[in-house]
């Protein structure tokens, strides 16, 4: 068994992980020369990477490649005076930063997803609330008063947070208007959020069946529903979307940003559902984060650092699964500047107000971790690694 150090400061029994420092000579002492070939190569200076723990950063480094990468951060090893960019430009040379004959190291550090966060319905639930039950004080901290996780949809004003909400709105209602949501319309919502799309659905007379796995989320679902005076026209339920009944059953299907935490095994089961419950004239609003397909194809075995800490058990599909559905593409839509936008606002947001969380049981590894997934996201969709898309969806003819 390899030894390890502990880090002070890290709770052990809160994030064991990222406390332990492995004893990894021969593996640290390969990372530190990687480390100095890459800042050589891309010039990356004092400020951009600001390494307090070389030794600590050189061996989570080398025991864990992108994972001892990330954990080092959230351990703080080392800081960056602009961590999207910084994040930005290996991603955008992550192909070549380790030298080809030294590429076989890779397969040492490539983990698959570990089963019990696989996407099953018994998985699904625990998955679920890993992130979104952290608590709704978390996500209303750094979030808009729509309380929209998602990308927003900006015009031409320059994207800033007095008029985030709007863009919200925006977005929103551009899948509500090329849907035909209105009165009488039957509405169902795959991944509820906090409840801003069914409200806005409810407003024009709609009927919603909204489905989440978020306890926390439903709470304030229904408290929105009731104080905006529309909990009749709103279910709100904790089902997953393999459960719904039903055949033919709605006018128009949405479903924001939830695909994504689906899992490539069941894409098919997520397809069927929707093909399953639109009747034959419908809509289904879809929107979702893509990356390259081949891209995907390449990655899509690879236990990432954002799957242990963030979002668990889940895949950022491709453009070609989504088109590839049997469902018809009637309208699509690429808005991925958008996103790295929004994701600017959120790590300043959060940023700014994280203090006010700390009562809450936010330690400073939780700050760091977030910072970290914020900036790396914004990094995804500022450098184009990262897209995504509105598609309107037709049934199979």
């Amino acid at each position: 068994m390899t030894a390890v150090l502990t880090r002070p400061g890290v709770d052990a029994w809160r994030w064991p992980d990222v406390a332990a420092v492995p004893r990894v000579p021969v593996k640290a002492a390969i990372a530190a020369a990687l480390l100095r070939r890459v800042r050589e190569r891309l010039g990356i200076g004092d400020d951009l990477l600001v390494v307090h723990r070389p030794d600590d950063f050189c061996r989570r480094l080398g025991a864990g490649g992108l994972i001892g990468f990330g954990e080092s951060y959230q351990a703080g090893d080392w800081d960056s005076a602009d961590l999207p960019a910084l994040v930005g430009l290996l991603a955008a040379h992550v192909g070549d930063l380790v030298p080809r004959k030294l590429q076989w190291i890779r397969r040492f550090h490539s983990r698959r997803m570990p089963q019990t966060e696989i996407g099953s319905v018994a998985n699904a639930g625990h998955n679920i609330a890993r992130h979104y039950d952290l608590s709704n004080e978390l996500f209303g901290s750094f979030l808009d008063e729509t309380r929209t996780y998602s990308s927003a949809l900006f015009d031409s004003v320059a994207p800033a947070w007095e008029n985030l909400a709007t863009a919200q709105r925006r977005k929103i209602d551009r899948l509500l208007d090329l849907t035909g949501v209105g009165r009488g319309t039957r509405v169902l919502e795959i991944g509820t959020g906090w409840g801003e799309l069914a409200l806005r659905a409810a407003q024009r007379g709609a009927r919603v069946d909204t489905v989440t796995l978020s306890s926390e989320q439903r709470a304030l679902v229904l408290q929105r529903a009731r104080a905006a005076g529309l909990d009749d026209r709103i279910s709100v339920q904790l089902k997953d979307y393999r459960k719904i009944e039903g055949q033919r059953s709605y006018d128009v299907i949405l479903s924001v940003e939830m695909i994504e935490a689906v899992g490539e095994a069941y894409w098919p089961d997520y397809f069927s559902a929707l093909r399953r419950l639109i009747t034959p004239t419908g809509r289904i609003g879809l929107q979702s984060i893509t990356m390259d397909h081949q891209r995907m194809l390449a990655t899509r075995h690879t236990y990432t650092w954002i799957q242990k800490y963030v979002f668990p058990g889940g895949l950022i599909p491709s453009p070609e699964v989504i088109e590839g559905s049997g469902l018809r593409v009637l309208d699509r839509l690429d808005f991925g500047g958008d996103y790295a936008h929004t994701l600017r606002l959120w790590r300043r947001r959060f940023a700014s107000s994280f203090e006010g969380l700390r009562p809450l049981g936010f330690d400073d590894t939780f700050r760091r971790t977030w910072e970290l997934y914020l900036a790396y996201s914004e990094a995804g969709f500022a450098s184009g690694y990262l897209n995504v898309h509105q598609y309107i969806l037709g049934a199979p003819q």
